[in-house]
Protein backbone atom coordinates (compact mmCIF):
# COMPACT_ATOMS: atom_id res chain seq x y z
CA UNK A 1 0.00 0.00 0.00
CA UNK A 2 0.97 3.75 -0.51
CA UNK A 3 2.06 5.66 2.87
CA UNK A 4 3.95 8.72 4.00
CA UNK A 5 6.66 8.02 6.58
CA UNK A 6 8.65 10.37 7.91
CA UNK A 7 12.59 9.69 8.75
CA UNK A 8 15.13 11.96 10.37
CA UNK A 9 12.31 15.13 9.51
CA UNK A 10 11.66 14.15 6.03
CA UNK A 11 8.13 13.27 5.04
CA UNK A 12 8.40 11.13 1.84
CA UNK A 13 5.57 8.55 -0.29
CA UNK A 14 6.41 4.90 0.06
CA UNK A 15 5.16 1.67 -0.60
CA UNK A 16 4.67 -0.63 2.31
CA UNK A 17 3.20 -4.37 3.03
CA UNK A 18 -0.05 -4.41 3.29
CA UNK A 19 -1.52 -4.81 7.03
CA UNK A 20 -2.77 -8.12 8.32
CA UNK A 21 -5.01 -7.65 11.13
CA UNK A 22 -4.13 -9.75 14.31
CA UNK A 23 -6.96 -10.91 16.97
CA UNK A 24 -9.44 -8.98 18.09
CA UNK A 25 -8.40 -6.25 15.15
CA UNK A 26 -9.47 -4.91 12.29
CA UNK A 27 -8.24 -3.35 8.78
CA UNK A 28 -9.61 -0.53 7.74
CA UNK A 29 -9.72 1.38 4.21
CA UNK A 30 -8.58 4.92 5.48
CA UNK A 31 -11.09 7.52 3.99
CA UNK A 32 -9.70 10.83 5.94
CA UNK A 33 -6.86 11.93 8.20
CA UNK A 34 -6.48 14.76 9.87
CA UNK A 35 -2.80 16.43 9.94
CA UNK A 36 -2.24 17.60 13.65
CA UNK A 37 -0.24 19.57 15.39
CA UNK A 38 0.79 16.59 17.50
CA UNK A 39 2.34 15.66 13.95
CA UNK A 40 4.25 18.80 12.97
CA UNK A 41 6.10 18.77 16.28
CA UNK A 42 7.15 14.85 16.15
CA UNK A 43 8.66 15.74 12.56
CA UNK A 44 11.77 17.52 14.63
CA UNK A 45 11.02 17.16 18.25
CA UNK A 46 10.32 13.37 18.57
CA UNK A 47 13.06 12.75 20.66
CA UNK A 48 12.42 15.24 23.23
CA UNK A 49 8.52 13.69 23.47
CA UNK A 50 10.05 10.04 23.28
CA UNK A 51 12.69 10.68 26.14
CA UNK A 52 9.93 12.55 28.48
CA UNK A 53 7.21 9.70 27.63
CA UNK A 54 9.50 7.13 28.13
CA UNK A 55 10.08 8.74 32.31
CA UNK A 56 6.31 8.54 32.17
CA UNK A 57 6.70 5.28 31.33
CA UNK A 58 6.28 4.89 27.67
CA UNK A 59 8.95 3.93 25.56
CA UNK A 60 7.40 3.30 21.93
CA UNK A 61 6.88 7.23 20.91
CA UNK A 62 8.53 7.69 17.81
CA UNK A 63 12.72 8.20 17.42
CA UNK A 64 13.44 10.62 14.53
CA UNK A 65 16.01 8.19 12.90
CA UNK A 66 13.23 5.42 12.62
CA UNK A 67 10.31 5.22 9.95
CA UNK A 68 7.17 6.17 11.21
CA UNK A 69 3.58 6.71 9.52
CA UNK A 70 1.91 9.51 11.01
CA UNK A 71 -1.69 9.98 11.51
CA UNK A 72 -4.06 9.06 14.29
CA UNK A 73 -7.15 11.36 13.51
CA UNK A 74 -9.13 9.01 11.17
CA UNK A 75 -11.89 7.54 9.43
CA UNK A 76 -12.44 4.62 7.31
CA UNK A 77 -14.09 1.83 6.51
CA UNK A 78 -14.06 -1.76 7.14
CA UNK A 79 -12.15 -3.85 4.84
CA UNK A 80 -11.30 -7.39 7.43
CA UNK A 81 -11.73 -9.05 10.37
CA UNK A 82 -8.93 -9.86 12.25
CA UNK A 83 -9.50 -13.49 14.26
CA UNK A 84 -11.74 -13.74 17.44
CA UNK A 85 -13.50 -10.53 16.51
CA UNK A 86 -17.41 -10.36 16.40
CA UNK A 87 -18.10 -9.59 13.31
CA UNK A 88 -21.11 -7.48 14.60
CA UNK A 89 -20.48 -5.00 11.66
CA UNK A 90 -20.36 -5.40 8.40
CA UNK A 91 -17.38 -4.62 5.43
CA UNK A 92 -17.72 -1.22 4.45
CA UNK A 93 -19.39 0.19 7.36
CA UNK A 94 -17.95 3.37 8.15
CA UNK A 95 -16.28 3.83 11.41
CA UNK A 96 -13.31 6.08 13.58
CA UNK A 97 -11.61 4.21 16.40
CA UNK A 98 -9.06 5.78 19.24
CA UNK A 99 -5.66 5.58 18.06
CA UNK A 100 -4.04 2.54 20.03
CA UNK A 101 -3.20 -0.63 19.38
CA UNK A 102 -1.90 -4.05 21.15
CA UNK A 103 1.47 -5.40 19.28
CA UNK A 104 3.57 -8.36 20.84
CA UNK A 105 5.62 -5.74 22.24
CA UNK A 106 2.62 -3.66 23.99
CA UNK A 107 0.30 -0.82 23.79
CA UNK A 108 1.21 1.89 21.35
CA UNK A 109 -0.19 5.06 19.80
CA UNK A 110 -1.38 4.68 16.02
CA UNK A 111 0.38 7.08 14.14
CA UNK A 112 3.33 8.37 16.39
CA UNK A 113 5.07 4.87 17.13
CA UNK A 114 7.18 3.22 14.49
CA UNK A 115 5.47 -0.51 16.34
CA UNK A 116 2.14 1.36 15.07
CA UNK A 117 1.86 2.80 11.45
CA UNK A 118 -0.92 4.95 11.61
CA UNK A 119 -3.40 6.53 8.46
CA UNK A 120 -1.34 8.93 6.46
CA UNK A 121 -1.65 5.56 3.86
CA UNK A 122 -4.59 3.83 2.12
CA UNK A 123 -4.69 1.25 4.91
CA UNK A 124 -4.77 1.49 8.58
CA UNK A 125 -5.01 -1.07 11.72
CA UNK A 126 -7.10 -0.61 14.63
CA UNK A 127 -8.41 -2.55 17.66
CA UNK A 128 -12.34 -4.23 17.69
CA UNK A 129 -12.61 -2.62 21.43
CA UNK A 130 -11.62 1.04 20.66
CA UNK A 131 -13.83 1.30 16.76
CA UNK A 132 -17.09 3.06 16.65
CA UNK A 133 -19.43 3.25 13.91
CA UNK A 134 -20.18 6.31 12.19
CA UNK A 135 -23.72 7.01 13.36
CA UNK A 136 -26.61 8.93 10.95
CA UNK A 137 -24.94 8.88 7.78
CA UNK A 138 -22.01 11.48 8.65
CA UNK A 139 -19.78 12.05 6.08
CA UNK A 140 -16.54 11.28 6.44
CA UNK A 141 -15.33 14.80 6.23
CA UNK A 142 -16.94 15.16 9.27
CA UNK A 143 -16.50 11.77 10.95
CA UNK A 144 -12.19 12.58 10.62
CA UNK A 145 -12.92 15.41 13.33
CA UNK A 146 -13.88 13.31 16.13
CA UNK A 147 -10.23 12.68 17.37
CA UNK A 148 -9.47 16.76 17.77
CA UNK A 149 -13.06 17.38 18.57
CA UNK A 150 -12.36 15.10 21.81
CA UNK A 151 -9.49 16.98 22.71
CA UNK A 152 -11.36 20.03 23.02
CA UNK A 153 -14.53 17.71 24.72
CA UNK A 154 -11.77 16.82 27.37
CA UNK A 155 -10.43 20.25 28.13
CA UNK A 156 -13.84 21.22 28.46
CA UNK A 157 -14.90 18.52 31.08
CA UNK A 158 -11.52 19.02 32.86
CA UNK A 159 -11.91 22.94 33.59
CA UNK A 160 -15.31 22.39 35.23
CA UNK A 161 -16.93 24.98 33.63
CA UNK A 162 -20.16 26.42 34.14
CA UNK A 163 -22.69 28.38 32.44
CA UNK A 164 -21.99 30.97 34.91
CA UNK A 165 -18.13 31.14 34.29
CA UNK A 166 -16.70 33.06 31.23
CA UNK A 167 -13.95 31.52 29.17
CA UNK A 168 -10.92 32.87 27.70
CA UNK A 169 -9.09 30.70 25.14
CA UNK A 170 -5.41 31.49 24.27
CA UNK A 171 -4.33 31.07 20.61
CA UNK A 172 -6.92 29.74 18.07
CA UNK A 173 -5.45 26.99 16.45
CA UNK A 174 -7.01 23.68 15.96
CA UNK A 175 -6.75 22.62 19.63
CA UNK A 176 -8.29 25.93 20.59
CA UNK A 177 -10.59 26.30 18.04
CA UNK A 178 -11.88 22.79 18.78
CA UNK A 179 -12.23 23.74 22.93
CA UNK A 180 -14.51 27.20 21.18
CA UNK A 181 -16.44 24.65 19.98
CA UNK A 182 -17.71 22.62 22.85
CA UNK A 183 -17.79 26.03 25.07
CA UNK A 184 -20.45 26.76 22.71
CA UNK A 185 -21.86 23.50 22.82
CA UNK A 186 -22.13 23.82 26.28
CA UNK A 187 -23.84 26.98 26.98
CA UNK A 188 -21.16 29.11 27.73
CA UNK A 189 -22.32 32.74 26.62
CA UNK A 190 -18.56 34.82 27.43
CA UNK A 191 -16.21 33.01 24.97
CA UNK A 192 -13.13 35.30 24.78
CA UNK A 193 -10.86 34.01 21.87
CA UNK A 194 -7.19 36.10 21.95
CA UNK A 195 -4.45 35.21 18.61
CA UNK A 196 -1.93 37.04 16.50
CA UNK A 197 -3.17 35.98 13.77
CA UNK A 198 -6.03 37.70 11.67
CA UNK A 199 -6.94 34.86 10.06
CA UNK A 200 -7.41 32.82 13.35
CA UNK A 201 -9.32 34.62 15.13
CA UNK A 202 -11.85 35.00 11.94
CA UNK A 203 -11.99 31.28 12.25
CA UNK A 204 -12.89 31.82 16.75
CA UNK A 205 -15.66 33.89 15.57
CA UNK A 206 -16.56 31.14 13.00
CA UNK A 207 -16.58 28.33 16.08
CA UNK A 208 -18.43 30.65 18.51
CA UNK A 209 -16.18 33.04 19.84
CA UNK A 210 -18.21 36.22 21.54
CA UNK A 211 -15.05 38.38 21.58
CA UNK A 212 -11.73 37.88 19.74
CA UNK A 213 -9.36 39.78 20.70
CA UNK A 214 -5.44 40.68 19.20
CA UNK A 215 -3.25 40.44 22.55
CA UNK A 216 -0.45 42.98 20.69
CA UNK A 217 -3.59 45.46 21.02
CA UNK A 218 -5.39 44.48 24.10
CA UNK A 219 -5.75 42.42 26.68
CA UNK A 220 -7.91 39.23 26.48
CA UNK A 221 -9.00 39.85 30.34
CA UNK A 222 -9.64 43.46 29.52
CA UNK A 223 -12.08 41.96 27.12
CA UNK A 224 -14.02 40.37 29.60
CA UNK A 225 -15.09 43.45 30.97
CA UNK A 226 -16.34 43.98 35.16
CA UNK A 227 -17.50 40.69 36.12
CA UNK A 228 -16.53 41.49 40.07
CA UNK A 229 -13.12 39.56 39.76
CA UNK A 230 -10.41 40.50 42.13
CA UNK A 231 -7.63 41.84 40.42
CA UNK A 232 -4.88 42.39 43.08
CA UNK A 233 -4.14 40.81 46.38
CA UNK A 234 -4.43 44.40 48.39
CA UNK A 235 -8.03 44.48 46.49
CA UNK A 236 -8.93 41.12 47.89
CA UNK A 237 -7.80 42.13 51.57
CA UNK A 238 -9.61 45.18 51.20
CA UNK A 239 -12.54 43.19 50.41
CA UNK A 240 -12.51 40.69 52.78
CA UNK A 241 -12.48 43.28 55.52
CA UNK A 242 -15.30 45.09 53.97
CA UNK A 243 -17.10 41.58 53.71
CA UNK A 244 -16.76 40.89 57.36
CA UNK A 245 -17.50 44.41 58.61
CA UNK A 246 -20.96 43.61 56.69
CA UNK A 247 -21.16 40.01 58.55
CA UNK A 248 -20.38 41.12 61.98
CA UNK A 249 -23.64 43.95 61.19
CA UNK A 250 -26.19 41.00 61.51
CA UNK A 251 -28.17 39.88 64.37
CA UNK A 252 -26.52 36.09 63.97
CA UNK A 253 -22.92 35.17 64.43
CA UNK A 254 -21.14 36.11 61.70
CA UNK A 255 -19.25 32.62 61.39
CA UNK A 256 -22.80 30.57 60.72
CA UNK A 257 -23.35 32.91 58.03
CA UNK A 258 -19.86 32.50 56.62
CA UNK A 259 -20.66 28.76 56.78
CA UNK A 260 -24.40 29.01 55.35
CA UNK A 261 -22.44 31.05 52.55
CA UNK A 262 -19.51 28.66 51.56
CA UNK A 263 -21.77 25.53 51.68
CA UNK A 264 -24.18 27.12 49.31
CA UNK A 265 -21.13 28.05 47.14
CA UNK A 266 -22.02 31.63 47.42
CA UNK A 267 -18.97 32.64 49.15
CA UNK A 268 -16.85 31.07 46.56
CA UNK A 269 -14.65 33.94 44.65
CA UNK A 270 -15.17 34.96 41.28
CA UNK A 271 -12.94 34.01 38.25
CA UNK A 272 -12.83 33.16 34.78
CA UNK A 273 -11.38 29.63 33.31
CA UNK A 274 -8.99 30.15 30.64
CA UNK A 275 -7.47 27.76 28.20
CA UNK A 276 -3.90 27.87 27.03
CA UNK A 277 -3.33 26.78 23.48
CA UNK A 278 -0.38 27.68 22.29
CA UNK A 279 2.57 25.67 23.79
CA UNK A 280 5.35 27.69 23.94
CA UNK A 281 7.97 28.69 26.29
CA UNK A 282 6.51 31.87 28.54
CA UNK A 283 3.03 31.33 27.72
CA UNK A 284 2.03 29.90 31.07
CA UNK A 285 4.12 32.58 32.91
CA UNK A 286 2.26 35.12 31.52
CA UNK A 287 -0.82 34.02 31.92
CA UNK A 288 -0.52 33.41 35.97
CA UNK A 289 1.43 37.12 36.01
CA UNK A 290 -2.06 38.69 33.89
CA UNK A 291 -5.21 36.92 35.09
CA UNK A 292 -7.31 37.76 38.12
CA UNK A 293 -6.96 35.91 41.26
CA UNK A 294 -8.11 32.13 41.83
CA UNK A 295 -7.92 31.97 38.24
CA UNK A 296 -8.56 28.26 36.71
CA UNK A 297 -6.22 27.67 34.21
CA UNK A 298 -6.72 24.34 31.78
CA UNK A 299 -3.64 24.07 29.86
CA UNK A 300 -3.74 22.22 26.13
CA UNK A 301 -1.03 23.56 24.23
CA UNK A 302 1.83 21.05 24.19
CA UNK A 303 5.23 23.11 24.59
CA UNK A 304 8.15 20.90 23.84
CA UNK A 305 10.80 22.85 25.51
CA UNK A 306 11.44 23.58 28.52
CA UNK A 307 9.62 25.93 30.67
CA UNK A 308 9.23 27.65 33.98
CA UNK A 309 6.88 29.92 35.56
CA UNK A 310 6.85 31.55 39.13
CA UNK A 311 5.06 29.34 41.90
CA UNK A 312 5.37 32.31 43.94
CA UNK A 313 2.85 34.11 41.71
CA UNK A 314 0.50 31.37 41.15
CA UNK A 315 0.62 30.69 45.28
CA UNK A 316 -0.48 34.25 46.02
CA UNK A 317 -2.97 34.47 43.37
CA UNK A 318 -4.04 30.97 44.29
CA UNK A 319 -4.44 29.97 40.61
CA UNK A 320 -6.14 26.89 40.00
CA UNK A 321 -3.98 25.30 37.31
CA UNK A 322 -4.76 21.64 35.32
CA UNK A 323 -2.79 20.00 32.54
CA UNK A 324 -4.92 17.83 30.07
CA UNK A 325 -4.14 15.00 27.69
CA UNK A 326 -6.46 12.92 25.18
CA UNK A 327 -10.10 12.13 26.33
CA UNK A 328 -11.86 8.46 27.61
CA UNK A 329 -13.24 6.46 25.30
CA UNK A 330 -16.87 7.84 26.59
CA UNK A 331 -15.82 11.57 25.73
CA UNK A 332 -14.59 10.05 22.46
CA UNK A 333 -18.21 8.81 21.79
CA UNK A 334 -20.13 11.23 22.58
CA UNK A 335 -18.09 13.96 20.59
CA UNK A 336 -18.76 11.95 17.36
CA UNK A 337 -22.25 11.54 18.31
CA UNK A 338 -22.60 15.22 19.04
CA UNK A 339 -20.96 15.96 15.44
CA UNK A 340 -23.13 13.28 14.23
CA UNK A 341 -26.86 15.04 15.35
CA UNK A 342 -25.07 18.73 14.61
CA UNK A 343 -24.40 19.79 18.06
CA UNK A 344 -21.03 20.82 16.79
CA UNK A 345 -20.17 22.46 14.43
CA UNK A 346 -16.95 21.69 12.73
CA UNK A 347 -16.70 22.67 9.23
CA UNK A 348 -14.59 25.70 9.79
CA UNK A 349 -11.84 23.40 10.88
CA UNK A 350 -11.54 22.05 7.66
CA UNK A 351 -9.45 24.64 5.46
CA UNK A 352 -8.32 22.00 2.99
CA UNK A 353 -7.61 18.69 1.51
CA UNK A 354 -4.88 16.75 0.28
CA UNK A 355 -3.66 13.44 -1.06
CA UNK A 356 -0.94 11.59 0.00
CA UNK A 357 1.55 13.35 -2.24
CA UNK A 358 0.71 16.63 -1.07
CA UNK A 359 1.03 15.68 2.69
CA UNK A 360 4.91 17.53 2.73
CA UNK A 361 3.34 20.89 1.10
CA UNK A 362 0.56 20.46 3.60
CA UNK A 363 3.13 20.29 6.66
CA UNK A 364 4.53 23.22 5.22
CA UNK A 365 1.69 25.14 4.61
CA UNK A 366 0.26 24.66 7.84
CA UNK A 367 3.70 26.56 9.39
CA UNK A 368 1.60 29.57 8.18
CA UNK A 369 -1.37 30.13 10.45
CA UNK A 370 -2.87 32.37 7.67
CA UNK A 371 -3.55 29.68 5.55
CA UNK A 372 -4.80 26.38 7.47
CA UNK A 373 -6.13 25.35 10.05
CA UNK A 374 -6.81 21.48 9.89
CA UNK A 375 -5.96 19.76 6.48
CA UNK A 376 -7.29 16.15 5.69
CA UNK A 377 -5.61 13.36 3.41
CA UNK A 378 -7.80 11.44 1.51
CA UNK A 379 -5.60 9.03 -0.04
CA UNK A 380 -7.85 7.97 -3.03
CA UNK A 381 -6.78 11.72 -3.82
CA UNK A 382 -4.35 13.66 -6.14
CA UNK A 383 -4.88 16.75 -5.17
CA UNK A 384 -1.77 18.76 -3.64
CA UNK A 385 -2.44 22.03 -1.99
Amino acid sequence: MRAVACQNGQLDVVDLPNPTPAEGQLLLDVTGCGICGSDLHARHHADAQADVLAEAGYDGFARSHEQVVFGHEFCGTIADHGPRTSKKHKTGTPVVALPLIRKDNGMHAIGLSASAPGAYAEQVLVEEAFMMPVPNGLSAEVAVITEPMAIGHHAVNRSEISKKDAAVVIGCGPVGLAIICLLKTKGIETIVASDYSPGRRALATACGASTVVDPAAESPYDALGDRGYTTSIAQNAAGGLKAMKGLQKLPVPWHVVFRGLSQLGAAAPKRPVVFECVGVPGIIDGIITDVPLNTRVVVAGVCMEPDQFRPVMAVNKEIDLRFVVGYSPLEFRDTLHMLADGKIDASPLVTGTVGLDGVADAFDALANPEHHAKVIIDPSSAATL
